[in-house]
């Protein structure tokens, strides 16, 4: 890579990363909700390539346990990236997060 083509490449990962963390902050927040999300990443490639496993733990009351035990009960790998998520996948999370939870 010439130098220029370095610089380009690493500010384009550099606004990739801005994009997800204010994705992930207004998830935090709870003005974005999962549905959300899955809709912003059918345009948006940066947020498309965000791991299931970051967006899981950035929703309020949800860490790594919590988040890895979802995944594992919804069958999806740990490494998944929003953009591979399954048709099933994405409603078994959904539904986790629409419908009220008595079990917690």
């Amino acid at each position: 890579m010439s130098p220029e083509d370095r610089a380009r490449a690493l500010q384009e990962a550099k606004i990739a990363r801005q994009v997800r963390a204010f994705h992930k902050e207004e998830v935090r927040k709870g003005t974005l909700t999962i549905g959300d999300i899955f809709n912003i990443s059918e345009n948006n490639s940066a947020v498309a390539k965000m791991r299931v496993i970051e967006l899981l733990e950035s929703i309020p009351g949800y860490g790594k346990v919590r988040a890895h035990t979802l995944m594992e009960r919804s069958a999806i790998s740990p490494t998944r990236r929003i953009q591979g998520l399954g048709r099933h996948q994405r409603a078994a999370l959904l539904q986790e997060f629409v419908l009220p939870r008595s079990r917690q």
